[in-house]
């Protein structure tokens, strides 16, 4: 029988996922006590409103989120991010490259690194720069061996340091290479490194290139 394995971070209101960016505001459009006047008298709904950037909590990035001309959510194919058989890398460096998939099989697979950053979650240290990433030369080789969709556990794929001067080489070799990128994962200490199944949809939205996804492995016991 499988084991299922949640991998996303709630989305609460107020919080920060990315430093800079807006915390996501949850509120009432419809309360239970409004909703009275409508409804016959013992029945309640109540309907929320969410208002947030798309970047919020664990999300997918299209290609779309990188190139104009770029497949958005509502183009994404459902074998894209759903039964995704899995792979887990444990790097040893701080900035993963193609070492870190030596003698890996990722081809067809959902590629997921596990660094443990997202032990940082919701404080000030999630955010700083010194944070794990993949290097341009490490998605280079994920694109060459047939990844078919890459996450991190990290606050951001890419080097955010100084010395990185705001490029996103990876997010870049990726996306162009339609290979659809995860991030802000969190629990893959709880996979395996292999025979799981992975899925993370977003809502199929045109127009928007990246959204919150409920991220989640299906593992063999």
């Amino acid at each position: 029988m499988a084991r299922l394995i949640d991998l996303s971070h709630q989305i609460v209101a107020g919080m920060t996922t990315y430093p800079g960016l807006p915390a996501p505001v949850i509120e009432d459009h419809l309360s239970f006590d409004d909703s009275h006047g409508t409804y016959a008298a013992g029945t309640e709904f109540q309907i929320g409103r969410i208002s947030m950037v798309a970047n919020t909590g664990t999300y997918l990035d299209t290609p779309a989120h990188r190139y104009r001309d770029g497949s958005d959510l509502a183009d994404l194919e459902l074998s894209k991010v759903a039964a995704l058989p899995g792979i887990v890398i444990d790097p040893t460096e701080r900035e993963v490259g193609p070492e870190a998939f030596k003698g890996a099989d990722v081809a067809g697979r959902a590629v997921l690194i596990r660094t443990g950053w997202d032990r940082h979650w919701r404080t000030e240290a999630y955010g700083d720069p010194g944070h794990p990433c993949l290097t341009e030369d490490g998605a280079r080789a994920l694109v060459d061996a047939g990844a078919a969709l890459v996450g991190i556990d990290s606050v951001n794929i890419d080097d955010t340091s100084s010395h990185s001067a705001g490029a996103r080489p990876a997010h870049s070799r990726l996306l162009a290479a339609g290979i659809p990128v995860v991030e802000h994962l969190c629990l893959l200490n709880e996979l395996p490194v292999e025979n799981f199944e992975f899925f993370a949809v977003p809502v199929k939205i045109r127009g928007l290139a990246t959204f919150p996804v409920r991220a989640f492995a299906l593992a063999a016991q």
